[in-house]
């Protein structure tokens, strides 16, 4: 554990998490994590109380970064490091979960990015390891899901691949290489909140490296414990973030039918301001 604890760093964005914070970090001392950076995007003083004597980085920024730009600033206070350990502040890392990960990304040098299993708090299964839906999907997906959540679109979506592969894996827990989250920039600062995952995950596949998830390492989230505070907003960024990743990768003749897109995700934010779904 000492090795680990000089190889990587954490990092997490708070935003008035409270008590899960704390629990969050205590799980990463016990899973040998010793540089841990928090990230205050919530008022100013509002982390302070959560960390107690707790032995962290605490980074103030005074204003509300969103995640991307949240995850950025704490990645430039982690100091030299190989590996990157980003996550939500209301996860708790299971026993293991972080050497799991790390072994995994020192077998396979091709992969830069892992994600583990995610579990919600009733020991279900969050899908948290998916694919890039093509056009037809995730119109699909878009259109469906607020009315029937369990859709094939959705489930198939927010599903790896038959033989296991997966194209993203979600930002609410991660370990990247140090060296190729600096190369792609680190999120891209556009996205406030919502996408900038699937965003990193694209720009790390783009330049030939590769993103995986390995179920043996499990981390349990409380979903959208920091999302409740401003519902109707992060209903708003999530769809701003889904209307500019369309843009940003869409190729040939998925760029000519962007403007179909954007139609459809302004319609299905009209039906989730009415019937707000799990997102």
């Amino acid at each position: 554990m000492s090795s680990l604890a000089t190889r990587l760093a954490a990092v997490i964005v708070d935003y008035h998490a409270g008590e899960a914070l704390s629990e969050c970090i205590d799980s990463l001392h016990e899973n040998g994590v010793a540089n841990i950076v928090v990230v205050e995007n919530g008022a100013e003083g509002s982390t302070p109380p959560a960390l107690g004597e707790r032995d962290v980085t605490l980074v103030e920024p005074r204003m509300n970064l969103g995640y991307g730009r949240g995850v950025n600033r704490g990645a430039a206070a982690t100091g030299p490091v190989e590996y990157l350990l980003v996550t939500n502040p209301d996860v708790v890392l299971h026993d293991g979960a972080v050497g799991t990960m790390v072994r995994f990304l020192d077998a396979d040098p091709a992969i830069a990015i892992v994600g583990p299993q995610i579990l919600r708090p009733d020991g279900s299964v969050y899908p948290s390891q998916r694919v890039f839906p093509n056009f037809w999907l995730a119109g699909l997906h878009a259109l469906l899901s607020p009315v029937w959540k369990d859709n094939p679109a959705t489930r198939r979506y927010r599903s790896p691949r038959p033989d296991g592969t997966v194209d993203w894996v979600s930002g609410a827990c991660f370990l990247v290489r140090r060296d190729v989250f600096e190369e792609v920039g680190g999120f891209d600062e556009r996205y406030f909140m919502f996408a900038e995952d699937m965003a990193l995950c694209w720009q790390i596949r783009e330049r030939g490296y590769g993103v995986a998830a390995v179920p043996d390492a499990e981390v349990t989230h409380i979903e959208g414990l920091s999302r409740q505070r401003s519902s109707r907003a992060m209903l708003i960024a999530h769809h701003r973030s889904a209307m500019r990743f369309e843009w940003q990768t869409a190729r040939g003749v998925r760029r000519f039918l962007a403007p179909v897109a954007t139609l459809v995700l302004g319609l299905r934010l009209f039906i989730v301001l009415l019937v707000p779904p799990t997102l």
